[in-house]
């Protein structure tokens, strides 16, 4: 049996390779994410994007070199055309803001490469309710099926405390 498909987003990494926040909420998330990574993802085949790539290289020198650590045993999925179809699409019918283009892509590459689950802590723009309807009929019309969008704690990431 083939392994389900996760494409594991930036703030995904980024929680991996911070230092522990002060922030208790913050600190709780990076343990769920620490613990999913240990524990669980042998259990999925991961994916990423040239975007992440991109993403966790830049900033602090240490910390990317950390995020891109992470990504010796994940398979990067390219941005084709057909992703960034998708993702001009997400924004021009208000699926993301203009401004969250990026993470349109983070769901227009998972969606058309056909990945099952998108990990995430994004929120805003991505991991967001009121959101979620519009970029699931955004994709399912332009033909593709979009990724379920979770967190490590909704993809069997363990409960802290």
């Amino acid at each position: 049996m083939a392994k389900a498909t996760v494409y594991i987003e930036t703030s995904v990494l980024s929680y991996l390779a911070a230092r522990p926040s002060r922030d208790v909420l913050i600190l709780a998330q990076q343990q769920v994410t620490t613990e999913w990574w240990e524990n669980s993802r042998a259990e999925y085949a991961l994916y990423v994007s040239t975007v992440v790539v991109e993403e966790a290289a830049s900033g602090n020198a240490e910390a990317a070199t950390k995020r891109l650590s992470l990504l010796a045993d994940v398979e990067i999925l390219e941005v084709d055309d057909s992703a960034i179809r998708l993702a001009a699409q997400l924004v021009d019918k208000k699926a993301i803001p203009l401004k969250a283009a990026q993470d349109a892509l983070h769901i227009a590459v998972a969606s058309v490469s056909q990945v099952q689950y998108l990990l995430t802590w994004n929120y805003k723009h991505i991991a967001n309710a009121t959101m979620r309807e519009a970029i699931n009929r955004v994709c399912r019309e332009a033909g593709y099926e979009p990724p379920v969008i979770c967190t490590p704690t909704e993809l069997g990431g363990n409960d802290v405390g």
